[in-house]
């Protein structure tokens, strides 16, 4: 329990470049639709409930089973279908960079943690599809890392959230004592949002993600950008 709970917290927080991007936050502060930490959280909680976040956490529950049973199948479909579900060249950028960066750190570790997979993490990555979306490669990595399935999600929603707080603590700007608060009052939201995903079958994932996209079109022709998404 102590290993899983430590790799978790590494998965969470790996250094793939999520720092670089703000998901079409820093359109909205440029906007004025996000200009404080009640808006923001405002913001983070709808994108939770309904959101394309949703989406993204379904498809690393749908990844880690694949690879645990080596369904090479299960999961190139879902890396196209996550491809696919990408509404802005930026956010399927994003996935795909970040993907590619985690994909890199797992084959370089030397980890002493025993893998739960019978098929490697190369073939997994290599045969599910490339360029390999970030949420895949997540589920992928909580699989080999034998991390269960609600504390993945749960380690995926809070690693958005967390990027995303911090993002708004720059652009606001906010205090960081804000950003502390603001991640604190979304846990229950985390949590709530993280029991609904892993209860979602296949043809009920869904999400209202219009906003989103409009925001990272916005974003695309900004002229002055501190973020990549």
């Amino acid at each position: 329990m102590n290993n899983q709970l430590l790799c978790l917290l590494q998965l969470a927080f790996a250094p793939v470049g999520a720092y670089s991007y703000s998901e079409g936050i820093e359109s909205l502060v440029e906007t004025g639709a996000i200009d404080s930490e009640i808006t923001l959280r405002n913001w983070l909680e709808n994108s939770l409930q309904f959101g394309a976040v949703r989406v993204e956490a379904a498809v690393v529950v749908r990844a880690l089973r694949a690879a645990q049973i080596g369904d090479l199948t299960a999961l190139n479909y879902w890396n196209a279908w996550a491809t696919a579900a990408k509404e802005t060249e930026e956010l399927r950028l994003q996935s795909w960079q970040m993907g590619r960066t985690l994909v890199r750190l797992l084959l370089d570790l030397r980890s002493p943690v025993a893998s739960g997979l019978t098929t490697s993490v190369k073939d997994l990555v290599e045969f599910g599809g490339n360029p390999c979306n970030f949420a895949i490669c997540f589920g992928i990595a909580a699989a080999n890392w034998q991390i269960e399935e609600e504390a993945a999600v749960l380690g995926y929603l809070y690693s958005w959230a967390a990027n995303l707080a911090s993002a708004g603590v720059k652009l606001i700007p906010l205090g960081q004592t804000a950003g502390q608060q603001l991640l604190l009052d979304l846990q229950s939201p985390i949590s709530c949002t993280a029991q609904e995903v892993l209860k979602l079958e296949d043809d009920d994932i869904a999400s209202c993600s219009w906003g989103l996209g409009l925001a990272s079109m916005a974003h695309e022709t900004q002229y002055t950008r501190l973020f990549r998404s």
